[in-house]
Formats: C-alpha cells, sequence, structure tokens
C-alpha cells in the first residue's frame, strides 16, 4: 500500500470538505465519483485531491464531525472498479464502489492526516 500524508480542511460555512496530497500541486483530471465527491488526478493518473461539496449531507454526518483533523482516505482501483473509502477518527464515514472509466491505475493508496 503506497502511503501519503493528507492535508484536509472542512469549511463549515459552505459545508465542503477537501482533501490534498501534502506536496502535490494541481491536477489534470477532477472526476466526479459519486453524488457531491470529486476526485482529482494527476499527469500520471495518480489520485492527487478530494472535494467534497455538500459534505454534512453527502455523509449524513454533523458540521462538527467533519470538522476533526484525523482524517483517512483509502482509495483502491483495478481495471473494472474504484474503491473509495473515507473514515473520521477510524469510523468508516463513507465507502464509494465506482467503475474505474478514468483511467486511473491499479494501486492499492492511502491517504492519512497522522502518517
Amino acid at each position: 500500500m503506497e502511503k501519503q500524508i493528507l492535508i484536509s480542511s472542512y469549511d463549515e460555512e459552505n459545508d465542503t470538505f477537501m482533501g490534498k496530497i501534502d506536496g502535490r500541486n494541481g491536477y489534470c483530471a477532477d472526476y466526479g465519483i459519486s453524488d457531491g465527491v470529486f476526485l482529482s488526478v494527476d499527469k500520471d493518473n495518480m489520485p492527487a485531491s478530494v472535494f467534497i461539496s455538500n459534505a454534512s449531507k453527502v455523509f449524513d454526518i454533523s458540521k462538527q464531525i467533519l470538522e476533526n483533523a484525523n482524517v483517512k482516505i483509502d482509495i483502491d482501483c483495478d481495471s473494472i472498479c474504484l474503491y473509495f473509502t473515507m473514515f473520521i477518527e477510524n469510523s468508516e464515514i463513507c465507502s464509494i464502489r465506482c467503475k474505474n472509466s478514468y483511467g486511473i491505475p491499479n494501486i492499492n493508496f492511502e491517504m492519512d492526516s497522522n502518517y
């Protein structure tokens, strides 16, 4: 499993969550992998950041939980499916499975704010 440092922030007023891999700047493409969940990839089709609009509604959780800085995102991908799982304080907040029509290579990727 490849591990990266996650820098995350939550804007309570706009109800948006943003997670970015430390040291990566920019992205080449942005994909809507689920309603309100967007995954950005770099020029090598590797995950670079995550943006979630209306996060408290998308995850059906309180805004106070989203303010927690202990966030981990796992992305597993093969030629058929992309699996996206997000944890806050080691509790699973969401799990998404979608078709890998984005060209993301086979990866087992972890972005962790406590890496």
